[in-house]
């Protein structure tokens, strides 16, 4: 579920709408979130068009979102949080396959669905700063101009090493999906194995 929603919400077109509400506390950002806001504007619009380019094919449009997930999700951190139950019971060579079957999976199990998604809007409603930590939720909703029911997200945004803010989390309709995906990972290795999970990753591809 979280692998899908990142791939839906990446996917919607951006309109770059996003505004700060609620007081933040001390020790919130001087500008109280509001370049989160415009990063996941930002980040929606760059998806978009990749979408909309009618020289991009299936496999040009997996390599560009590939690429904007590197440079714009915590995929490590959000990778680890999925299988932290199984971190000290797995080997270090486990572990790296792991992590290098992740991204790919991500944007190649739902390249398709991408496309069902190129006429929505997604608008920044307003960040709200959260923890001590500099973490900041971007509250957002996706609209779907064949008049499907909006979609209510919050993008739970961070700085890395480098300064730069990127996606850490995503709360959809209410659902921490995070939460939700580990589970599924969970019981897939509870019935699987680690090894099996992760050549699932590999040979889950789409069409």
């Amino acid at each position: 579920m979280f692998i899908r929603a990142i791939a839906v919400l990446l996917a919607s077109a951006a309109v770059a709408t996003p505004a700060v509400s609620l007081a933040a506390p001390a020790t919130a950002p001087a500008d109280n979130g509001k370049a989160a806001g415009n990063f996941i504007a930002d980040l929606s619009q760059r998806a978009y068009a990749v979408l909309r380019d009618k020289s991009n094919d299936k496999d040009d449009v997996r390599t560009k979102f590939r690429a904007l997930l590197k440079e714009n999700f915590a995929v490590t951190d959000i990778g680890n949080r999925l299988i932290r139950r199984h971190v000290r019971t797995i080997t270090k060579q486990q572990y790296q396959a792991y992590q290098a079957a992740f991204p790919n999976y991500v944007v190649d199990t739902y390249t398709d669905n991408l496309f069902e998604f190129a006429d929505s809007e997604l608008k920044v409603v307003r960040t709200v700063p959260r923890g001590t930590r500099g973490t900041i939720d971007v509250y957002a909703r996706v609209i779907r101009n064949n008049g499907a029911q909006p979609i209510d997200s919050i993008w739970t945004v961070k700085k890395n090493e480098s300064g730069k803010y990127v996606v850490d989390n995503l709360t959809v309709a209410g659902v921490n999906l995070s939460l939700t995906q580990e589970a599924d990972f969970t019981a897939y290795i509870q019935k699987n194995g680690f090894d099996a999970l992760v050549q699932f990753m590999r040979d889950r591809k789409s069409a």
